[in-house]
């Protein structure tokens, strides 16, 4: 590619969405990125997104197909609302934009999966050409699929989590699936989004912690998805931290067959051996939260039970990084055939 990659963000004042402004202001192969904002959000609402790219010169201006034409934009990243993805990913592919999206819009292909979003397209055909061309952008399990990919659907925060914990166990084939995964996870504030809700205000969180959205989270279809299992198999609770960011799933499993902790880590270590952004503990340590905070790693560790087969795993992630923003520059990384690590370090 001769010059640098022209990017634009469109959502840019939400949590992921500036973190993203800020990734791509310092991207060693990429312009300076045109910043959108919607029609509804005004330029004073924007207005700090002038201090966060590395020129310190990123206003945004609102939202046109003539201002992404303008700029030539060959990248468009959308940090909207599922419902607006929804909408604007068709008329960016027709105009021959590739895409990252990191709503849910794009993520699921079961039609029954999909329903808890509750989607009403405007052209439904044209939406369910789209839902199968889409990719889920998960790196370390559809690299090859991401490289070519016109619209890359970014992954959940808590569905990146699950899966990456769970996915050397379940290709090795050695999880005793019948006997059912319990996934209880934890995130930051900052996961739930920049909206306020009577749920996120100071008063609510702070000295708290709550679950929510118990056998109804959206990520759930995600996990079951990627994973091939059945919702039998899983039982998934999201709960929430009184701390900005940050993401740690504790997972229990049952094994088929008595296994070792070397054998358990060895499967764990094989599976992610040229995967750069995730980490095995060695067992029996775990990882915590401040370990991977503030930045693209997702970290894993697992404790194997005495008996051989009940096993632990603890998954650790930043909710805004490789749950959202780092993991949407790795993905445009592998969409143009660059490391994985470029800008992310």
């Amino acid at each position: 590619m001769a010059g640098k990659l022209r990017t634009a963000v469109l959502g840019a004042t939400g949590y992921s969405g500036m973190e993203l402004v800020r990734l791509l202001g310092r991207h060693p192969r990429v312009e300076e990125p045109l910043v959108l904002r919607r029609a509804t959000e005004n330029s004073e609402a924007a207005a700090p997104l002038s201090t966060m790219a590395s020129s310190g010169q990123s206003q945004s201006v609102p939202f046109s197909w003539d201002a992404l034409q303008k700029h030539a934009v060959e990248l468009l990243f959308l940090a909207t609302p599922h419902e607006l993805s929804r909408e604007l990913a068709p008329e960016a592919r027709a105009r021959g934009m590739r895409v990252v999206d990191l709503s849910g819009a794009w993520r699921l292909k079961d039609a029954d999966h999909r329903r808890v979003y509750g989607f009403k397209d405007a052209n439904a055909e044209a939406a369910a050409k789209l839902d199968a061309d889409a990719v889920y952008g998960l790196p370390e399990l559809n690299a090859e699929e991401i490289t070519g990919a016109g619209l890359v659907a970014n992954p959940g925060c808590y569905a990146t989590s699950v899966i990456l914990a769970l996915a050397p166990l379940v290709s090795a084939r050695v999880v005793d699936r019948e006997h059912g995964i319990v996934s209880d996870s934890k995130s930051g504030v900052s996961g739930a989004g920049k909206e306020p809700t009577a749920r996120t205000h100071f008063v609510s969180v702070a000295d708290n912690f709550s679950a929510y959205s118990v056998f109804g989270h959206r990520h759930t279809g995600e996990i079951l998805e990627q994973l091939g299992m059945e919702s039998s198999e899983l039982i998934f609770t999201p709960h929430l931290l009184p701390i900005p960011r940050g993401i740690l799933s504790t997972i229990y499993v049952y094994l088929n067959d008595d296994m070792r902790a070397e054998q358990v880590e060895s499967c764990f270590r094989e599976f992610y051996h040229s995967k750069q952004w995730v980490r095995v503990f060695p067992s029996p340590n775990l990882p915590q939260i401040q370990d991977s905070v503030h930045t693209n790693f997702c970290d894993i560790g697992l404790t194997l039970d005495t008996d051989g087969r009940r096993l632990i795993l603890v998954s650790c992630l930043d909710n805004l990084l490789k749950g959202a923003a780092g993991q949407a520059v790795q993905n445009m990384n592998l969409m143009y055939g660059w490391d994985e690590g470029e800008g992310l370090h």
